[in-house]
């Protein structure tokens, strides 16, 4: 037994029923080797990677329809990794990425329970450079900013991955965190779009939850590429 348990999902995105292995609930905890602890990863946040949250269903339903062509493309934080396997779907050239333990084994099944090939994985802690990573065209997350320091610390990673002319696009249910990160990015030369978003059924106008768009200015096109 692993020491913890599982639950088999169906998560409908784009017209198509992803099969997907979570945990059983947000109480979930195991750590027999202490990898976890090694990462920085408390029991209060082990369990946090394998839920399916709202943020992750509106990028990874924005992922159906976004234009993917010819980009490379990092996910942050992708935990069960549903952006990714949509990605991986449509063919595009995308690196899954995490700190989590136990993420890369949970993608890889997740992949597999969807006839997908196996998603190219990295291990990543974003405060810690990587030089082996390259840069990217489109880099995406979902609900990365739950911690006062994630802001600085994604931002210097947008300058380490980021190309010229790439595209960040992030979830945020509104935890406040991401008024730094924007005028962090801006500082780089980014403008956002923001687009206002529901991402529970119980949600009302003006929604908290945004998805939210960087560019660098000079290079945005006259109409942002952001999803409805």
């Amino acid at each position: 037994m692993p020491g913890y348990t599982t639950r088999n999902l169906t998560v409908r995105l784009g017209g198509h029923g992803y099969r997907i292995r979570a945990l059983s609930d947000k109480q979930q905890f195991a750590d027999s080797n202490g990898a976890a602890e090694r990462a920085g990863i408390s029991s209060a946040l082990w369990s946090l990677f394998g839920q399916v949250w709202p943020a992750g269903r509106v990028l990874a339903e924005a992922m159906c329809t976004f234009d993917v062509a010819g980009k490379r493309i990092l996910e942050l934080g992708c935990g069960l990794g549903l952006s990714s396997l949509v990605l991986q779907r449509r063919r595009a050239d995308v690196v899954a990425s995490d700190h989590h333990p136990l993420a890369q084994s949970f993608l890889a099944h997740n992949a597999a329970l969807n006839d997908l090939p196996e998603l190219a994985y990295h291990d990543l802690p974003w405060a810690v450079p990587d030089a082996r990573l390259g840069r990217f065209d489109l880099i995406i997350g979902s609900d990365i900013l739950y911690e006062r320091d994630h802001a600085a610390q994604l931002a210097a990673m947008m300058l380490r991955h980021a190309h010229p002319d790439a595209e960040v696009l992030i979830t945020d249910p509104g935890r406040g965190n991401s008024n730094p990160f924007t005028r962090a990015l801006a500082t780089q030369g980014y403008d956002v779009t923001e687009h206002r978003s529901r991402f529970d059924e119980g949600d009302v106008a003006p929604f908290r939850g945004r998805l939210l768009s960087y560019r660098r200015g000079a290079l945005r096109p006259a109409t942002a590429l952001v999803p409805a």
